[in-house]
């Protein structure tokens, strides 16, 4: 009896051929297409994202011409709640959240792989750049071979469980080639564009998609020096992130950069690019993909998805919080992203990253 796998279709080019590529390898494959929310819901029309009825019919064609069944199901409530909400909340908080990682983690790995245990199915498979190998009595995940599409750092909430029943089959291959697999089997999205960071929010404009949609108008309120000295005004707190320097509106000698946001005071506070180096931080809801003990190790961590990983140290703390501690200080630690390890290409886990801990 061949193993079952369930295929996670967004309609896109890379898990149109991770469902291929499973089908040849002699798995019984069932394509489905998670439906996250409605276009019209959120003000978008259906050309400008994911998701959409013009994505699902996509996928439905590539399931037919590989011959899988194809099904779309509905998990609207679930990532208005564990995303969307989530996402929002994150920016009134004084964070700048990474919606991708939290999608991955109760959509793609929650959801849809509990749908997988229902369907009586091996394994759950995505389009995901990364690979997944056995070593001893566990498993780990390695960055992906093409460099330039690893997506190891928004995949780090992975479980021991989960990583035995998932299948990355582009790990190894280049963006290049999974598109000539396409054309070669006359894919209908075989040419099309990679989907935006943030689905739901497709020009960007994630302050308007707040106003529109959770009604949110705190107003202006202060720009501050370190020292609390009133250097201007800004137009709600949530509208900005560290490290950013344009937008500010403010005429000064030298250039400001936002290097913190406190929402209890609805103030942001403005420094020089040097105030937005530290070298130490703390992560919460911290994720251990590998149970080794890594303390007092050299290990590479990133602060960033498009980051180069550095070195570092790391120290568990209690509530499942550790301590990352870097040989060099870092540019815009960000309250909300994730800093994810790594040993070599080996991603030893990741975390929310809660706030810097020392001024230098």
């Amino acid at each position: 009896m061949s193993r079952k796998a369930l295929i996670a279709m967004s309609g896109g080019v890379d898990s149109s051929v991770a469902a291929l590529l499973m089908k040849e390898k002699g798995y019984d494959c069932i394509g489905v297409t998670m439906k996250l929310y409605d276009n019209e819901e959120i003000g978008i029309s259906k050309e400008k994202t994911c998701c959409s009825l013009d994505d699902i019919e996509d996928a439905r064609m590539v399931a037919r011409r590989i011959g899988i069944p194809y099904y779309v199901v509905n998990f609207k409530d679930d990532f208005k709640e564990k995303v969307v909400d989530k996402f929002v909340n994150s920016y009134l908080q004084g964070r700048t959240p990474n919606p991708c990682i939290e999608c991955n983690r109760h959509l793609k790995f929650e959801h849809l792989y509990q749908k997988a245990r229902e369907l009586e199915c091996d394994v759950i498979v995505t389009g995901h750049y990364a690979r997944i190998v056995q070593d001893g009595n566990q498993y780990q995940m390695k960055k992906a071979a093409d460099p330039s599409k690893d997506q190891s750092y928004v995949l780090y909430s992975l479980t021991q469980e989960q990583l035995a029943h998932t299948i990355f089959p582009l790990g190894d291959l280049t963006k290049e080639q999974v598109r000539e697999i396409a054309q070669e089997h006359n894919f209908i999205n075989s040419g099309k564009k990679d989907s935006q960071d943030i689905c739901f929010i497709p020009d960007g404009n994630y302050k308007r998609f707040m106003m529109e949609n959770y009604n949110v108008n705190i107003g202006t309120g202060d720009f501050v020096d370190r020292t609390g000295k009133v250097l201007g005004t800004h137009q709600g707190y949530y509208g900005y992130t560290i490290g950013q320097r344009k937008g500010l509106g403010i005429a000064a000698e030298k250039p400001y950069y936002v290097v913190d946001i406190q929402p209890e005071q609805n103030r942001v506070v403005l420094g020089s690019n040097e105030d937005l180096f530290h070298s130490t931080l703390e992560a919460e809801e911290f994720n251990w993909m590998l149970k080794d003990d890594f303390s007092g190790k050299v290990i590479q961590a990133k602060v960033r998805y498009r980051q180069q990983a550095q070195d570092a140290y790391v120290k568990p703390l209690e509530n499942g919080r550790v301590q990352i501690s870097f040989l060099e200080p870092q540019r815009a630690i960000t309250k909300g992203q994730a800093v994810v390890l790594y040993q070599g290409d080996v991603v030893i886990g990741g975390g929310t990253i809660a706030g810097v801990v020392d001024g230098c």
